[in-house]
């Protein structure tokens, strides 16, 4: 693990310790694909955050990056995400520009952003549960974090964007 990844785990947790969220840490064997890591982690997949990035095209020349983050049992509606910013073109964004932006690796990418050029959309049928799962920047550990602290936390934008 590079420092810069931990670097991204130590600032998630020192913002939820400054912030007063309700969270836990758990350590598993390292995953990143969501229903193998909900297992480990002994929760409901609907209950993880899965993080997805999208490249949304506007017109020729504007290019903008969303931060996806819906139910682990949810399918993502690239079409829906690409209504709300009414783009022209939308994809899911290649490996490499998705991990620079979200500043960890594929599997571990948090529902937060700490990009500006990331725009955090959460669909609200993630917040029905009472706790979100999510790999917090490693493969190896994830955080359980009470859900009204997330939406204060991270401040998403509110849309449907499953399908």
């Amino acid at each position: 693990m590079t420092g810069e990844l931990n670097g991204l785990y130590e600032r998630l947790i020192a913002d939820m310790d400054a912030a007063g969220a309700r969270y836990r840490v758990i350590d598993h064997a390292p995953e990143g694909r969501t229903e193998l890591v909900s297992a480990l982690r002994g929760h409901d997949v609907a209950e993880a955050a899965k993080c997805l990035v999208v490249m949304v095209k506007i017109g020729k020349k504007q290019t903008r990056h969303v931060l996806a983050v819906v139910p682990g049992d949810a399918r993502l509606d690239l079409q829906a995400v690409k209504a709300l910013l009414d783009g022209t073109y939308v994809a899911f964004a290649g490996k490499e520009k998705a991990e620079e932006l979200a500043g960890s690796m594929s599997g571990t990418v948090l529902p937060f952003s700490y990009d500006p050029r990331l725009e955090l959309v959460a669909d609200p049928s993630l917040l029905e549960r009472p706790e979100l799962y999510f790999n917090a920047a490693r493969l190896d550990r994830s955080v359980a974090l009470n859900t009204e602290d997330y939406v204060r936390l991270a401040e998403p934008r509110l849309a449907a964007i499953t399908g």
